[in-house]
């Protein structure tokens, strides 16, 4: 848990909100409509959390989040 508690305070703020509604399950063009910024820009802020928390698919990402409280299991 240390270690996934450190991954994740390595993720900007931003990085977080993209974060929070991928794993709730919206597609990036939602994402990219309810926080104001392109579907591209999603994309790159996705990869970098994939890459920062060391995710290899968005259901480890998912698990992750649930581990972290982020979400609900």
């Amino acid at each position: 848990m240390h270690a996934l508690r450190d991954r994740y305070a390595s993720v900007s703020r931003r990085e977080r909100e993209v974060m929070a509604l991928v794993v709730a399950g919206l597609p990036n063009r939602q994402v990219a409509s309810q926080l104001g910024i392109s579907e591209i820009t999603v994309k790159a802020h996705r990869g970098k959390v994939m890459q920062k928390m060391n995710a290899a698919s968005l259901p480890e990402l998912v698990i992750m989040s649930a581990r972290l409280g982020i979400i609900d299991r």
